[in-house]
This record gives C-alpha cells, structure tokens and sequence, in this order.
C-alpha cells in the first residue's frame, strides 16, 4: 500500500480512495470500484513493523475522488478533487495484537493537529493548523513538517482532545520557486463528511467520557432491574452499532460502555432503553428514573442528539436544499453570538447546532429549530424537499419528548413573522443597548449607545461623554430609534446595561416631554429591561444552569426576609435551578437582593419598587401565570401601559414595575464576558 489507513474497527480499516487505486496499480482518479477478488497489501508498522496483512475493498463502501458534489464521475485531467476520494478495507484476519480502533471526534476548536504516518518517509509527523473549508474538504496551512506521498488516508490526531479529527487526503505542489522545505496547503476530510459520504459506514469509536458516566449507570440499573433486560437492551444495541453482543455475559456496565465507546452510541442507548420500557408497560410508570436518564445522557454527549440513522436520513435531505444560505440560517438561528464558528454546508452547521441550547423558545432544540426553518425557505423555494423535512422534525421531535403542538406553534410563528425586502437579510427585531454610566448621586448620566441587529451589525451610534439629566439619554435612545431602526416597523427592545449598585435607577419611567401630543414614554412605548454589567465566570455558570431549567422550573419569591445576610443566597442556593425571581421587600434593600440573584447567575427578576406586601406577590406572580420567559418584556411593557391608560387609579402596579432580564449574551463589547460565555454550547 502505497498511503496510510486508520483502525476504525477489529476488522475495518478506513483510507482514500486514491491509495487504493495506486497499490492495485489503477489511475489514481479511477471512479470504478476494485473487484472483489483485487487484494490490497498493508502493515501496522506501529505494533507489527514486519507482519503483511490482507484486505479487500467494501463495494458497497467506494467513494471515488471527483470535483463536483454529485456522486460519479472521473476526475478530469488537471483538475484537483474536493469531494469523495474515501475507501473502506475488510481486513481477511484480525489485526496484530496491540492495535485498537482509533477514537474519533469532529474538529471543532481551530485545534493544531498532527499527520502521525508517512510510509517510507523519514518524517513521520507534520504539525498543521485548520484554515478554511473547500467543497467538502478542510484546508489546513502546515506548520512544521513537509507533507509527501504516503500521507495520504493517514490520520490527523488532535493531541489536546487524544482523538482523530480526518484523514489526510491531498497537498498542492509546491510554487516554482518556492523553498523545497516549503509544504502547501494539506486538505483533509473530516468526520463529518465521512460520514455524510458513507452513511453505511459502522459507527466510529470515539474517547470514552467520564463526566455523567456514573448517573447514567445509576440510572441504567433503576430503569433495568432484572439481568434479562440488559441483556435484551445489550442485544439490541450491538445489532444497532455493528458490534458483537456479549449475549448473557452482559451487565449494566457493558452496556454502558458500549454506548460511550462509540460516536452516538448515546443516543442510540437512549432509544433502545425507550424501546425495552414501552415494549414491558414501565414507560409510563418509570418518570422519574427515565428524565434522570436523559438529564446524565446529556452530560456526557453534550454534542450529540440524534442516533446515527436520524443524522444519515437529515444529511441525505439537506442534499437537495438549495434555497437555503448556511450564513443566514445561522444568523438566525444564532442572531447574538458574537465570533460565529466557521462552517461550510448546512450539513456541518446543522451538526454544531446540536450542541447548542436554546435562548428563545426553549422547548424546541436549535437543531429542530434550524431544520424548520430550512424547511420553509425550501418550501417558499417550490421544493418539495420540505415535506420530507417537516417529516423528519416531527418524528425526532418525538424521539427527543418535544411536543409536536409546540413545534407546530414555531413554524407558525416564523410564516407569520413579517419578511424583510429581498437582499435585506433576515427579519429579527433590533436592539438598542444603552451602556449607563451614573455620576452621584444617580441623577446626571454619560452613556454609550449601540444597535445590534441579526444581520451581522453590532456598533457604537452614538456617545455622550459629558453629563447630562434622563431626559436627554432619552432624547439619544429617541434619536437612535428614528436614525438606525425604523421606530415604526418593530419593537425594537432598549436595554440598559449598567453596573448593580445602580440597578435600582427607574430607566423604565424616563420620557421626553415634547408637545403635548409627542410626549415620549420609554417603558410605555417601548419593551425597556435592565441589564447589569457585571457577570463572572461563577455566575455564567450558574446562569446557565438555570437558564436550562427555565421552561420547567417556577419562579422563586424573595420577600423582606431574604434580605438578612446569607437567607438570600441560601435561599438561591437551596433552588439551583429557579431562572426567574419574583422580589418583594423594601426599596431601600433592593440592591442587596439584586446582586445576590446575579451572583447565583438568575436571568430574570421582577419587582415592584414600592410595595412589597402579600397582594403584590400575587399580583406579580399572576402576570407570569402562563406565559415564557421570553414575553416578559413585552408582558411588563403593557402592564406599564395599562397605568398609564388608567389615570384613575394611581396604585396600578405597572407604574413601578421594573424587570431585570440578565443574560449574559446580547451584550455591548465592553461589557461582553470572555469569547467562551458567547460562543461555547
């Protein structure tokens, strides 16, 4: 064999198609696959420098090297492949001792990596950081090393994750000129579109987990009680990941182990442990061990949701999407992470999005969220595609215990949301963010605005370095409404970020006294929420934390008690998961309230300023009744609304309602935490 291969399994072995080609002394181009009596030559020089071994090519797994997306096609002369080129070996005996498969994980971080085997060459190793994507290749620039035949089909290893990231599949030569040391640019297949090229190709093993492990095995042991269900769910799971059962040897741990072992192994145990409960009559009655399943499954395979035939079937129909731009769909999807990772193909994209937790309509996975909408663009588009899509979201929303009405609902919102003009990028409400700084007493203000939008803009408009009084940082806020947001069109939502002590600052009560007909009411005619300037690492965590509970947890009341030294924070603590507070105690110790709540990283509180009594508590609890967390700053607008409306009745609680809705994105640069709080899953 004149390249290198990897182990993927005791018998399999995954290289380029063009290696193949040249040890049987084809074309190296040829798109025909070898017969099935042709027999390929290879070594594992690392644990057998001396031991021939033989293999054949699956037929059913050739994927010739050609220039264009469409499968088939010989590469014409000259021109330099970007698609396929993948071959997979059965090997005719198993492999000398020593040799294990090879864990897999896709490359993600711009980590630098390392091409670990050249056959024949003395340089064994060439260091390379990731560029760019072409087609379905990944370019990287070499660092250290040259790359020469016999790379090709090797692995790239990722040392800081101990994992193989792609194969090594091409290098251009060198410019006339140029040094002999000098290497162009490698090209490299990652896991992704190994997979998306071989959909039949058995699961990759990938580095066993640790974090979660034991509570999905307390969890497998409560929800498979008896020795007879483990080893029908151990059966099952084998057949499911080509592996061999170990039949009535199987325990608890086996099973386990084979799911970490392999590349969504997780979700595929999920279904199976589904499957056996349904199957037995226990799926209704085991609620509780079932949700403590999901929760650890989660913990250890953050990135991966979907089982590998449900990924196989969306790759297949992303295929035949055309209508539908990766760049807005991921602005849309994503409209407020600063640095977005790059990706080619919604393929690629639609794999990071499985990692990613939802901000806004919480009950829907971004992945399902990401393949509705590409499903309606293609259905605006004419393509019949989009039937197939909405298909595939409704049985995986099934699959994930994502109700089906809510799904619909999403859809529905999205058709009904108004469309920007063609060319204009997506349609999502803007923000203005107001970055307050208070000069004390808290009545004379310098500030900073800036307008951040879904089409990519997030910049200054306009700065104020000399103190003014309130009604001239409204007078600003009014001017960058009607110069950069079209103050008609939306509500674009004003947020003011400022530091705790000054949280208490009734921004939401601001107006601009024109005449009497264009008096401007901020917290009456817009959705204003405050925001505090300061987060840590401890709190973003917390935060997160909680955010995740948003949609099943019930808001946390914290009343006069909670503000006597550490009942707050005991109380937060004792409730790690409540996202929204509900605050009722004096004005005068409001703050202290306040930047406990922050420090347990809470996203949302909302107080009434001056009463604190029973019947506030209620009222304000009432508001929340029925509604996400995402409608507060509309909810809070009309409510303030209904004060102004009802002159009559000076204690109507809109009039000193306030709501601090803190997350730590959508944040003004200078105020932004580090990059990982924006953009890490």
């Amino acid at each position: 064999m004149v390249g290198a291969g990897v182990l993927i399994s005791d018998s399999v072995v995954l290289t380029c198609a063009h290696v193949v080609n040249s040890a049987l002394g084809r074309s190296q181009f040829d798109a025909s696959a070898p017969l099935t009596g042709d027999v390929v030559r290879l070594r594992m020089p690392h644990v057998a420098r001396d031991q021939d071994l033989t293999a054949r090519v699956d037929q059913n797994l050739w994927c010739s090297p050609r220039a264009h997306a469409a499968h088939g096609g010989t590469v014409a002369a000259g021109q330099f492949p970007y698609f396929g080129d993948l071959a997979v070996l059965r090997l005719a005996a198993p492999p000398p001792h020593g040799a294990e498969p090879a864990p897999f994980l896709p490359e993600r971080d711009g980590n630098e990596v390392v091409a670990l085997w050249a056959s024949g060459n003395t340089a064994t190793t060439v260091r390379a950081l990731p560029r760019a994507v072409a087609g379905s290749w990944t370019v990287l620039d070499v660092t250290a090393g040259a790359v020469h035949p016999g790379f090709s089909g090797g692995p790239l290893w990722d040392r800081d994750r101990e994992a193989v990231v792609g194969i090594v599949v091409a290098t251009h030569q060198n410019a006339p000129g140029d040094s002999p040391a000098a290497s162009g640019p490698l090209y490299a297949i990652g896991l992704p579109t190994i997979e998306a090229e071989l959909p039949a190709l058995p699961p990759v093993h990938v580095p066993t987990a640790g974090q979660g492990a034991q509570r999905v095995l307390a969890a497998l042991e409560k929800l498979l009680p008896g020795a007879n269900a483990v080893v029908k769910c151990e059966e099952r799971l084998s057949a499911r990941l080509s592996r061999e059962s170990a039949g009535q040897a199987s325990d608890h741990r086996r099973l386990l182990a084979l799911a970490l072992g392999v590349r969504r192994g997780v979700p595929e145990l999920l279904a199976v442990v589904r499957e056996y409960l349904t199957d037995s009559g226990t799926r209704h009655s085991s609620g509780d061990a079932w949700d403590g399943l999901v929760h650890a499954a989660r913990t250890v395979s953050p990135s991966e949701t979907l089982m590998a035939g449900q990924r196989r079937d969306l790759v297949g129909l992303l295929a035949l999407c055309r209508a539908t731009d990766p760049g807005d769909l991921l602005r849309d999807v994503l409209p407020y992470v600063e640095t977005p990772p790059l990706v080619s193909g919604l393929v690629d994209l639609t794999d990071l999005f499985e990692g990613y937790v939802p901000s806004s309509y919480p009950l829907i996975p971004l992945l399902l969220q990401a393949v509705v909408r590409v499903g309606i663009a293609e259905q605006s588009a004419g393509n019949p595609v989009a039937h197939d899509l909405y298909a595939w979201v409704s049985r995986v929303a099934r699959y994930l215990d994502v109700s089906e009405a809510a799904v619909d609902q999403f859809r529905e919102d999205l058709r009904s949301a108004p469309r920007s003009p063609a060319g204009a990028g997506p349609a999502v409400t803007p923000r203005i963010q107001v970055e307050l700084l208070p000069v004390p007493p808290g009545q004379r203000f310098t500030y900073q605005i800036w307008v951040c939008d879904g089409a990519g803009r997030h910049e200054v408009v306009l700065v104020q370095d000399a103190e003014v009084p309130s009604d001239k940082v409204v007078e600003g806020v009014r001017t960058v409404l009607r110069s950069e947001v079209n103050e008609h069109v939306d509500k674009a939502l004003v947020e003011f970020f400022v530091a705790p002590p000054w949280l208490r600052l009734d921004v939401d009560n601001w107006h601009l006294r024109g005449t009497e007909d264009d008096d401007f009411f901020l917290g009456v005619m817009r959705r204003v929420v405050l925001r505090s300037s300061e987060r840590t690492r401890d709190s973003f965590a917390g935060w997160k934390r909680r955010t995740e509970a948003l949609a099943s947890s019930d808001p946390l009341v914290l009343d006069q008690h909670s503000v006597r030294p550490g009942v707050a924070q005991a109380r937060l603590e004792s409730v790690p998961d409540a996202g929204v507070v509900i605050m009722c105690c004096e004005q005068q110790d409001q703050n202290k309230v306040l930047r406990q709540c922050l420090q347990a990283g809470v996203h949302t509180v909302l107080w009434h300023r001056q009463d604190h009594d029973t019947e506030t508590v209620k009222r304000l609890s009432d508001l929340m009744n029925g509604i996400s967390h995402t409608d507060l700053p509309e909810t809070v607008r009309l409510e303030r609304a209904r004060a102004v409306a009802d002159p009559d009745c000076p204690t109507h609680h809109g009039r000193r309602l306030s709501l601090l809705y803190d997350g730590p994105d959508h944040r003004p640069p200078p105020l932004a935490p580090d990059a990982w709080a924006l953009t890490q899953p």
